[in-house]
């Protein structure tokens, strides 16, 4: 079991309405405060100055702020996935991990189905392509989620534009951070955030799957 922070603006002791300005002295006088120099052996000060690292890393910089707000727990007005107006409750790293691996996905998901929503021809197109390859595999006409999902694999490639991987890359970028910060590391070293990494990647390209056969479902009219 691990105490958990999972808010950032409140590592820093400000609000998420802080401006930039307003995060960076905070930073700064946390900082100070907290200093190992001036802490010298004190086990709390140490740990302290690492989550207001942490923090700051995140909410020092507007793109990687950005991207924390559509990750951060309770963000938005609505409650936080492991009630984190309560700060000294424990909660299990994976617990931890199946939050952000859910968020992650719903960030996926809505990415890629939004992209087609706006994008009809080329819905028409790809729904024409899963017709061809459901009827040579089945004999007839249907919408087959696995044979969707078997097409969408190699068709999503295809779609995705290059601002949307790099929107893809600090959200999970972000999203490292914010584990690895909360005690989510695996077994520990390298390999430990390796691994929470492609946890974290698999649950993102499962949205987009997700994503791509809900909005062909929805258009889908069988012949």
């Amino acid at each position: 079991m691990t105490r958990i922070h999972l808010d950032y603006y409140t590592t820093l002791e400000v609000t998420p309405q802080a401006s930039d300005e307003e995060i960076k002295r905070a930073y700064r006088k946390l900082a100070l405060k907290y200093h190992p120099d001036r802490n010298q052996g004190n086990k709390t000060a140490e740990d302290k100055i690492r989550e207001i690292n942490a923090a700051y890393e995140v909410l020092g910089d507007p793109e990687t702020r950005k991207s924390y707000e559509r990750l951060r727990f309770g963000a938005h007005g609505r409650k936080s996935d492991f009630a984190a107006e309560q700060p000294t409750e424990t909660i299990s790293p994976g617990v931890i991990l199946e939050a952000m691996e859910k968020k992650l996905w719903e960030e996926g998901r809505l990415e890629i189905f939004r992209k087609l929503m706006q994008a009809l021809p080329l819905v028409k197109q790809e729904l024409a392509n899963i017709r061809k390859a459901t009827v040579a595999k089945l004999g007839y006409d249907k919408f087959h989620e696995e044979i969707v999902k078997v097409h969408a694999k190699d068709a999503i490639g295809e779609i995705v534009t290059p601002e949307m991987e790099e929107r893809k890359e600090r959200l999970l970028d972000v999203a490292l951070n914010m584990m690895l910060s909360q005690g989510v590391d695996g077994r520990g070293g390298h390999e430990g955030e390796e691994w929470v990494k492609r946890q974290l990647s698999a649950a993102f390209q499962r949205g987009r799957l997700d994503g791509y056969c809900e909005a062909c479902e929805l258009l889908y009219v069988r012949r």
